[in-house]
């Protein structure tokens, strides 16, 4: 062990009640690698499925009219397989609030495993001027529900 691993703490691992928004996906035969897991590409897909629950569902959205939320950041750390056939819960909350973006905690859980866990930024987009544009006081109290439940 080096002086620099010995030196750095552990994360502790993810609690997806800590995650107030989620949403399920099956591990499909097509997600597989040679390897036989889960490739690491498709975990990025279930992150954007819960993302996209946040601000797509009709009872849930948080659209606001001539906006869009792309991402411009994410970030995941591998920390389980996952094997077909297989069902995953994608928990997602809100980490941080900016002045034209928002950021998102997000796990993935495999029954009471965590497989993954990432942060992703998204920034509102203007339709029209294909710029960033600054969150509305209505998108900011609808995403006030989903903020992260942990200690950060």
């Amino acid at each position: 062990m080096t002086e620099q691993s010995a030196a750095r703490p552990r994360k502790p691992l993810p609690v997806l009640a800590d995650y107030p928004h989620r949403v399920h996906e099956i591990c499909r035969y097509a997600d597989l690698d040679p390897q036989g897991h889960v490739n690491n590409a498709v975990f990025a897909t279930y992150f954007e499925s819960g993302r996209v629950a946040m601000f797509r569902e009709p009872d849930l959205g948080i659209g606001v009219p001539n906006a869009t939320f792309v991402l411009v950041r994410q970030e995941i750390d591998f920390l389980k397989e996952l094997r077909w056939p297989g069902n995953v819960e994608i928990g997602t909350a809100l980490a941080e609030l900016g002045r034209s973006s928002f950021t998102v905690m997000q796990t993935i859980f495999n029954g009471e495993v965590c497989a993954a866990a990432g942060r992703a930024t998204l920034v509102m987009m203007d339709t029209q001027t294909r710029r960033a544009r600054p969150l509305t006081d209505e998108a900011k109290a609808k995403l006030e529900p989903w903020k992260y439940r942990g200690a950060l």
